[in-house]
Parts: structure tokens; C-alpha cells; sequence
């Protein structure tokens, strides 16, 4: 059994909080930068300049975006892992709280109802699994809500199959256009539950852009519903071009007989997401 401070936890937490606030993932630069390169006029403009905003955003250190996000904090628990010190949500909210002080963060978090804002962008939204081993990897996704709120959940019937599954993705980048800051990233979840689909769709989004699903079958609904995607024609910022998405990538689980749920979770263009193991 090891015993882990829940302080190290907060403290991994503000780390890569202020990381991830500051830079896009290399995936997603690199996946930027060949957009970039195939593409011309306004949408190449739209590129070149997006490429341009975070080297500014790295040398100044300020923010990559202005939507600094809600805090979406997933952690992988070795079940050989104790914990000791504050609750571990405490813990969790506490570094973020202190990230997006210093970092001078936008505080986007408020009360759905009054819409009184907390002030200090807790609490995070916060997922644990429990795994073998005794290590913590903690992964730290912040989520602007303009792409989020362009997301869609499906529960599609089993007869739809495949090729209900390539339309709700489509359809959902579609209905978008070009309010989610296109080029999107797009996160899939594949079966589950109503609720685990839509996890499933954002722990796709913590993957690298560009890479697969290890199964062939889910690899090849990737690879179709992207081409579908960037034959849409909607373009870096709405100008236009062959470049909607920079990738989409899918998770799936096991369902019910009777079910097919889709979550299609949608990440702007500014994909930031860090990640460290303690």
C-alpha cells in the first residue's frame, strides 16, 4: 500500500492547470500547422493566425484563450494507492482554485440558476477510476463551453448501427458550422449508459489528435466520419476550406441490448489538456 498526500494531488493539479491554460497540446499545433499548410485564403489567414496566438499567449504568459474552461480533472487511482489529508475533491478544487488565482485565469464557474459566480472556477468537475498499481495519473482537461455547448448525446436504436453512429457525429459538426471555433476536435463515446457515453466523449478528447482506436472497427468510423466532416466544407472560423476537424477520435464500451448511445463531445481548435502521474 502507498500512502499519497492528498496535498500532492493539489499541488499536481495547479501544476498542470497553469501548464494547460498557457499552450495548445503538441498534437494539436502540429495538427494546426498542416492544416495550415493545405489550405488558402481566409481559412489559411484564420490558421497561420490561431499558430501565431500562442506563441504570442507562451512568450507573455497569458492565457492561449480567453475561455480558460471549466476544470475537468481525471484521475486514475492504483487501487494500492491510500490517501491521507483533506477529502480528495477538496484537494482537487483546492488546486485549481489556487491556478486560476495565480495565473490570472478567467473564473467562468457560476450557480446554473442565479448564475452567481463562484469566483474562483470550482469546483471542477472531477472523474475517478479506480486501476491496478500504485500510481495516480492525473489528467487535466479545460473545457470552454462554446465547443461544449455545440455537444450532442444520441440514443440511437441498435438497428441504426454504424452508420447511425458516422451521421450523429456529422450531423452534430454540421449543426454546429462555425460556432464551436472551428478547425474542432471531436471527442466520441460509443455504448455505456446515457451518462457514460457522454464520459466516454471526453475522455476521447485527453487522447492525442490524430491518433486511433486500437480496434479496427471504431478506427474505421474515426477515419469515415472525419472525411465526412472535412468534406462539409465549413472551414478554419466558418472560412471555408477542407479542414473542419482535426481529428476525431472515439472511445466505446459495452451497452444494453436494446441501446445505442452516441455522445459527441466537441473541443474547439484550442486543445488543452496536461498530464502527469504521481
Amino acid at each position: 500500500m502507498r500512502i499519497i498526500q492528498t496535498q500532492t494531488v493539489s499541488d499536481c493539479v495547479c501544476r498542470l492547470a497553469k501548464r494547460a491554460g498557457l499552450t495548445l497540446t503538441d498534437s494539436c499545433r502540429t495538427a494546426l500547422s498542416r492544416a495550415a499548410e493545405q489550405e488558402s485564403g481566409a481559412a489559411a489567414f484564420a490558421l497561420d493566425s490561431l499558430l501565431e496566438n500562442e506563441k504570442i499567449a507562451q512568450r507573455e504568459k497569458m492565457p492561449v484563450c480567453q475561455d480558460t474552461g471549466m476544470a475537468c480533472v481525471l484521475l486514475e487511482i492504483g487501487q494500492d494507492v491510500r490517501f491521507e489529508g483533506a477529502p480528495l475533491r477538496e484537494a482537487v478544487n483546492e488546486g485549481v482554485r489556487k491556478a486560476y488565482g495565480e495565473g490570472n485565469f478567467r473564473k467562468s464557474i457560476c450557480d446554473p440558476l442565479t448564475r452567481v459566480n463562484t469566483g474562483d472556477n470550482t469546483p471542477a468537475y472531477l472523474h475517478t477510476e479506480i486501476v491496478a498499481g500504485d500510481k495516480v495519473n492525473v489528467t487535466f482537461l479545460p473545457k470552454g463551453f462554446g465547443s461544449e455547448n455545440m455537444s450532442r448525446l444520441y440514443m440511437l436504436t441498435p438497428s441504426e448501427g454504424r452508420d447511425g453512429i458516422v451521421k450523429a457525429i456529422v450531423d452534430t459538426v454540421r449543426i454546429a458550422g462555425s460556432r464551436p471555433c472551428p478547425p474542432v476536435y471531436v471527442g466520441v463515446g460509443i455504448g455505456g449508459s446515457f451518462d457514460g457515453a457522454a464520459f466516454l466523449a471526453k475522455k476521447a478528447l485527453t487522447r492525442e489528435v490524430g491518433s486511433h482506436n486500437e480496434r479496427a472497427d471504431v478506427s474505421s468510423i474515426e477515419e469515415e466520419a472525419l472525411a465526412k466532416i472535412n468534406a462539409l466544407g465549413i472551414g478554419a472560423q466558418g472560412f471555408g476550406g477542407s479542414v473542419t476537424a482535426l481529428g476525431v477520435s472515439c472511445e466505446i464500451a459495452p451497452t444494453h441490448i436494446a441501446g445505442l448511445p452516441v455522445a459527441v463531445n466537441i473541443q474547439c481548435h484550442c486543445v488543452r489538456c496536461e498530464k502527469e502521474t504521481i
